[in-house]
C-alpha cells in the first residue's frame, strides 16, 4: 500500500507556502495564501496516488493552481475597500475582506430595509450610490449581493422577502450604471442566522443584506 501523506505533513506545507505572507503585499498575500491551499490539496492527491513522490509533485503543482485561480485582492481591490470604508463610517455597514479574498459589505437592517419590506430605506441610498460608483470604476469585478431575514414568520414569506431585498439592491446598482450582468442575487431566509432569533436585537442583526465584490484573477489577467 502506498503511504499516505500525514495531516502533519500537510500543515507543514501551507505554513511553508505561508510563511512569507507577513511582509507581502495584499496582492502578494492573496496569491500566496491560494497557493497554500492548493498545495495542501495537490498534495493528499499526489500521496494518494503516488506516494511520496506524488504528494511533492502534487504540491507543486497544487500550489501553481491556487495561485493562479480563485480572487485576486490587488490594488484595486484595496481602493474599493478603503473607500467603501469611509462612505460607510459610522453607519453601522461592515466592511472586510473575507478569507478567499472578496470584499464583503455586511448591511444591516437599520440601515437597509424595514421589517417585512423591501424597498430600499433613504438611509441606505448613500451607501448603494458610493458602491455603485465604486464597481463603475473597476469593471473587471463581479457583484453577488444575499438577503437575509430573522426566523419571524414562515419559510413561505421569509424565503421570497429575502430574495427580494438582495434584487432590490441589484436594481439600484443597475440603475446607477453597474451592469446587471456583473450581478448575481441570492435569498437565504432565515436559514443562516448570525445572532440569537429570540431576542429583538438578535432578530435585527438577522435581517440583513451581505454584498460581496470579487476580481477573478483569470478576468484581471485579460486587462
Amino acid at each position: 500500500m502506498k503511504p499516505i501523506l500525514s495531516s502533519m505533513t500537510c500543515v507543514a506545507l501551507a505554513l511553508g507556502v505561508l510563511s512569507g505572507c507577513a511582509d507581502m503585499t495584499e496582492t502578494q498575500r492573496g496569491t500566496a495564501q491560494g497557493a497554500g491551499i492548493g498545495a495542501v490539496a495537490g498534495a493528499l492527491i499526489g500521496a494518494a496516488t503516488g506516494g511520496s513522490k506524488g504528494a511533492a509533485t502534487g504540491a507543486v503543482l497544487g500550489g501553481a493552481v491556487g495561485a493562479g485561480g480563485g480572487y485576486l485582492w490587488s490594488k484595486n481591490m484595496q481602493e474599493q475597500k478603503a473607500a467603501m470604508e469611509k462612505a460607510t463610517a459610522g453607519t453601522g455597514v461592515a466592511v472586510s475582506q473575507t478569507a478567499d479574498n472578496r470584499l464583503k459589505l455586511d448591511i444591516p437592517s437599520d440601515v437597509s430595509f424595514d421589517v417585512g419590506r423591501s424597498a430600499i430605506k433613504p438611509n441606505f441610498v448613500p451607501v448603494l450610490n458610493q458602491f455603485a460608483a465604486s464597481l463603475n470604476q473597476h469593471q473587471v469585478t463581479t457583484v453577488t449581493i444575499i438577503g437575509h431575514t430573522d426566523s419571524t414568520g414562515s419559510d413561505a414569506i421569509n424565503n421570497p422577502l429575502s430574495v427580494d431585498r438582495a434584487d432590490s439592491a441589484r436594481d439600484y446598482l443597475v440603475s446607477r450604471g453597474v451592469a446587471r450582468t456583473r450581478i448575481v442575487t441570492d435569498g437565504r431566509g432565515a436559514r443562516e442566522p448570525v445572532a440569537d432569533n429570540n431576542t429583538a436585537q438578535g432578530r435585527a442583526a438577522n435581517r440583513r443584506v451581505e454584498i460581496y465584490v470579487a476580481e477573478p484573477v483569470q478576468a484581471a489577467q485579460r486587462y
